[in-house]
């Protein structure tokens, strides 16, 4: 076994009461917690983090009835590169309670989105067609779709629209001056829309500053909040993970060290248990002298690697590290495949899954914890002889959720990954951003959340 310390003796003695609200982050407990022999009480508090923030849930119906509503979403979906067709519509449908919301006070709803990146280009199989096929059917309500988001014929469109109707305007980022944030381009989304008011309910957006999450709060004279997904969010990212009851755990996989260090520092700060998986893990595996074949290292993060170890045992955080693994003789669906200890990896052969002892010990982690964060898949589930690892954790999430923890699922893998397996329903919460999670887990302000922030004070 390849731990970095030994689990952290942790037991609840006591749990007086515990208490989770989705409208606002409301999290009181009063536990008692003995770790390395000492007693711990835990005060009562309650977090309200975003609690003050105005939600769309917040507005009168006098204040959205006949007006021009511009709702940004995340409707940027994974497509099924064979079919054209949207492989997962997690995204839209997480927006549908906060577009029925509007519609019930009588709102005229223009939706705006983008999908890929185009780099400021007209680019066919980045239209949001797809998206405006879907929608009426989970509306259950006619969409128009207009054929660019900005311009004379889409203003048109708009200015024709009755109360509590639907209009999805082109990829955003058809335009370079989305992603730049222009303030001409905001401007222009803002006179196009008739906009009175702002909604913004794309948490997996959040993290950038763009001119539809960002610069147009500045043309709008209107109230500006936040929809009920990314209100949502914010509950579970910022007050969960803030105030987690613990013990708290949080999985990550994923292929690259370099992409998650920092909230991966964050975590090691913030967790009682830090699970490693995915091809990441070979990384560290180096890091302590292991010889790891031909999986995928990154060996400019191998001081990288040594610095947060090094970290987890001066914080008494257990880090875990998988002890056995599915290697192949090849990156190949099709290739031969078999189980081996992270000591015994044979030259050649590529790391594409954790074992069956890493699974058992895994799930045995999450059974400990009160709350528990997973980003990142276990290994390539896309293919099913290396499947299990990532599934399991799925399954064991699910488990705890039943027994009463707190379960978080972020980052689109993942997500994917619990669709798959149909556990979606018994996860407390499944996160729609990667980037916005990821960014949210470490500690920094969204630009997405900030402008709101500023436009209420």
């Amino acid at each position: 076994m390849v731990l970095i310390r030994l689990d952290r003796v942790c037991k609840v003695a006591s749990s007086v009461f515990t208490r989770y609200t989705n409208s606002s982050t409301t999290v009181v407990w009063t536990s008692a917690f003995c770790s390395n022999n000492k007693f711990t009480l835990c005060r009562s508090f309650s977090s309200s983090n975003k609690k003050s923030k105005k939600t769309v849930a917040m507005l009168d119906e006098e204040a959205v009835r006949g007006k021009h509503v511009l709702l940004r979403c995340d409707f940027n979906v994974p497509m099924d590169k064979n079919t054209g067709k949207i492989a997962d519509d997690t995204r839209i449908r997480a927006a549908i309670p906060t577009i029925q919301l509007l519609r019930g006070k009588g709102a005229k709803i223009v939706l705006c989105s983008h999908m890929g990146r185009p780099k400021g280009k007209v680019v066919e199989a980045l239209r949001l067609a797809p998206v405006s096929d879907a929608l009426p059917l989970l509306l259950e309500c006619p969409v128009i779709q207009t054929e660019d988001c900005v311009g004379e014929k889409t203003a048109n469109v708009i200015k024709n629209m009755s109360d509590g109707d639907v209009v999805l305007l082109e990829n955003l980022r058809f335009h370079e001056g989305e992603t730049k944030n222009s303030l001409e381009f905001a401007k222009q989304l803002v006179d196009t829309t008739s906009a009175d008011v702002y909604v913004n309910d794309a948490f997996g957006c959040a993290h950038r500053a763009h001119s539809s999450t960002a610069g147009v709060v500045d043309y709008i004279a209107g109230p500006k909040v936040a929809g009920l997904l990314l209100s949502k969010e914010l509950d579970y990212l910022s007050g969960v993970v803030n105030n987690p009851q613990r013990p708290f755990a949080a999985i990550v996989g994923g292929a690259k060290v370099s992409t998650k260090i920092n909230v991966l520092e964050s975590l090691v700060e913030k967790s009682d248990k830090l699970i490693l998986g995915g091809a990441m893990i070979f990384t560290f595996l180096k890091a302590n002298g292991l010889s790891v074949g031909s999986s995928m290292v990154e060996d400019d993060s191998l001081e990288l690697a040594k610095k947060l170890m090094q970290r987890a045992e001066a914080t008494n955080t257990c880090l875990y590290l998988p002890e056995d693994v599915v290697v192949a003789d090849k990156f190949s669906e099709e290739a031969e495949f078999k189980v081996v200890s992270v000591n015994e990896i044979p030259d050649g052969w590529v790391g594409l899954d954790i074992g069956p002892k890493s699974v058992a010990a895994i799930q045995k982690h999450i059974e400990e914890c009160k709350t528990i964060v997973w980003n990142g898949p276990m290994g390539v589930f896309e293919w099913p002889n290396f499947e299990n690892g990532t599934f399991s954790v799925g399954r064991a999430m699910a488990d705890a959720t039943d027994r009463g923890a707190v379960t978080i699922v972020g980052g689109g893998d993942s997500v994917l990954a619990v669709e798959r397996c149909g556990l979606t329903s018994r996860m407390s919460h499944i996160s729609t951003g990667g980037g916005a999670s990821l960014e949210l887990l470490e500690g920094l302000v969204l630009p997405g959340v900030a402008v709101l922030d500023k436009a209420q004070k």
